[in-house]
């Protein structure tokens, strides 16, 4: 098995066709299908089921894919460290973040990096949590800031930015909003909500605090961004429970703060992949984000949760 049969491999189980593939790779397509046939002969396995427009990975294709685009992570990672022993940092970092994440200013912190690191390109993608984690996890993704979903694994580490209290947004003329008191998961129980997608931080957070409380709620208006769920909640069309931070976003709206069972906190991470496998550029990024800390430049105290949106 050779490196290249795992780059054409993975490049046709992205672009679900073979020409596109081989356009991409500069190859030409025979030469394209002739190596995906190889692979598969060596595997004793078919890895797509192919029709005249597109192509679609087979159970065995599925369990090949986390792994080859493990190993092609690995590759660069390693190339990328000989690199950085002979002082020249380069390569690609690619990074992923929730959207208006607290602890670090994205957006300026990429801006500072690229001043220190011009020769790394860097590519950003923007998803939940859930998504951004599976993808640090197969090396798709060199790091990503996230809310922390899970523990660490032999796949995944944490590094933690900081940790904020969830709040109550209400309409001025909520029932809600004369209330004046912390509320908990009970007082809320038959609200509508409007929230985000389940794959958000700040839902898995509020879902996971009233599934400990015991109680249902409706998410009746879902969105996938956080403006769209201010204006939902500005019209009084729901509440919302949301991160601290999101009230500076919206000061017409009354903000209550909320306790569940634990104390509910909603607490974001930086997701890298064993220290091991993280590449020169994770690592710079991190450190400049970890100095920038120290000096109060990208990312804020933890007593003061600055967004990135």
């Amino acid at each position: 098995m050779e490196l290249r049969h795992l780059q054409h491999f993975v490049a046709v189980a992205e672009d679900q066709h073979f020409t596109r593939a081989a356009e991409r790779l500069m190859v030409s397509q025979s030469g394209l299908s002739a190596s995906i046939r190889a692979l598969e002969r060596e595997l004793r396995a078919p890895l797509f089921v192919r029709t005249t427009r597109r192509v679609t990975l087979t159970e065995a294709g599925r369990a090949l894919l986390m792994e080859a685009e493990r190993i092609l992570a690995q590759v660069r990672a390693a190339h990328e460290a000989v690199a950085a022993v002979q002082g020249v940092l380069r390569g690609t970092l690619a990074l992923g973040t929730e959207q208006c994440i607290a602890g670090v200013h994205v957006a300026r912190l990429l801006a500072a990096f690229r001043g220190r690191h011009p020769d790394v390109e860097i590519r950003l993608r923007q998803a939940g949590s859930g998504a951004l984690a599976e993808e640090v996890g197969a090396g798709r993704l060199d790091l990503a800031f996230a809310y922390r979903t899970q523990a660490d694994s032999d796949q995944l580490r944490s590094v933690s930015l900081t940790s904020e209290p969830m709040t109550v947004l209400c309409h001025p003329g909520h029932r809600l909003a004369s209330a004046g008191a912390v509320l908990t998961p009970e007082d809320l129980a038959g609200e509508v909500f409007v929230d985000f997608q389940p794959d958000w931080g700040p839902r898995r957070t509020t879902d996971a605090a009233f599934a400990a409380a015991g109680v249902r709620r409706t998410v009746a208006l879902e969105v996938n961004d956080v403006h769209s769920l201010l204006d939902l909640v500005d019209e009084n069309l729901g509440i919302a429970v949301v991160p601290r931070h999101f009230r500076h976003k919206r000061p017409s709206l009354t903000a209550l703060p909320v306790k569940g069972a634990g104390e509910t906190e909603y607490e974001t991470v930086a997701l890298l992949p064993p220290d091991r496998a993280t590449s020169p550029a994770a690592r710079a990024l991190v450190t400049l984000l970890e100095t920038a800390g120290e000096t109060g430049g990208l990312a804020p105290p933890r007593d003061g949760a600055q967004p990135s949106c």
